[in-house]
């Protein structure tokens, strides 16, 4: 049987000061992988800095979910990875095609925090446990989507916050995730900037919100002011 091949899709906003080592590490440790970077309106250098490294830009209508869908549809390879850009996989492209050599319908990663503050470990702890325990992960775990599942399913909702949320219990209903067995990186910088208890106890209130109904766009506003 030949190993699956991956596709990597970038979403980035102003995400100038990391954008280069993440594709030059996707570079070395993910050899011949696709890797599309789509921006959505970034007032930094981002883009010219992606150009160098990407094998192709796009630039997209505002908004995560648009952008990806933008990337995904432009990849052929039989697994679409969706990575943020301040996400780094803690593995290389052959444990990631082992990983896939049995098919699964879809994924993600357990989650590593950068920052040394004691509390983002209990943060991580709580992040991974949650996503084991439903099935429903969040976009900094890096979901893998088989590509024809993502097309049956519509790709992302066109909504400008909890699109992975979202995805995530679509995909659960068709097959239980399959969980890597190694982690990604993400940057623990929103926690940090906002605090971390502060960050913890808004996250949960986005999330029941959604749950109770409220609409993406409320939360957006609610989130970014």
């Amino acid at each position: 049987m030949s190993l699956p091949t991956l596709g990597f899709v970038v979403p980035v906003l102003d995400e100038a000061e990391g954008i280069t080592s993440l594709l030059e590490y996707l570079s070395d440790h993910f050899p011949g992988v696709a890797r599309i970077v789509v921006d959505g309106g970034s007032s930094d250098d981002t883009v010219a800095k992606a150009m160098r490294c990407s094998e192709q830009l796009l630039i997209a209508e505002p908004g995560r979910a648009r952008q990806m869908n933008l990337g995904a549809a432009g990849i052929e390879a039989d697994y679409l990875v969706f990575l943020h850009a301040d996400t780094l996989p803690q593995f290389a492209l052959t444990f990631m095609q082992q990983q896939l050599q049995s098919r699964p319908a879809w994924g993600f990663c357990p989650l590593q925090l950068s920052g040394d503050h004691w509390l983002l470990r209990w943060v991580e702890r709580g992040i991974n446990w949650r996503s084991g325990a439903t099935g429903v992960a969040t976009g900094d775990q890096m979901l893998f989507v088989r590509r024809d599942l993502f097309q049956t399913q519509g790709g992302f909702a066109d909504q400008p916050l909890m699109e992975d949320v979202e995805l995530c219990k679509r995909l659960r209903r068709v097959s239980p995730p399959h969980i890597l067995g190694k982690t990604v990186l993400t940057s623990s910088r929103r926690w940090e900037q906002r605090g971390i208890v502060r960050t913890i106890v808004q996250m949960w209130c986005l999330r029941l919100a959604y749950r109770l109904g409220v609409s993406p766009r409320r939360l957006w506003r609610a989130y970014y002011g």
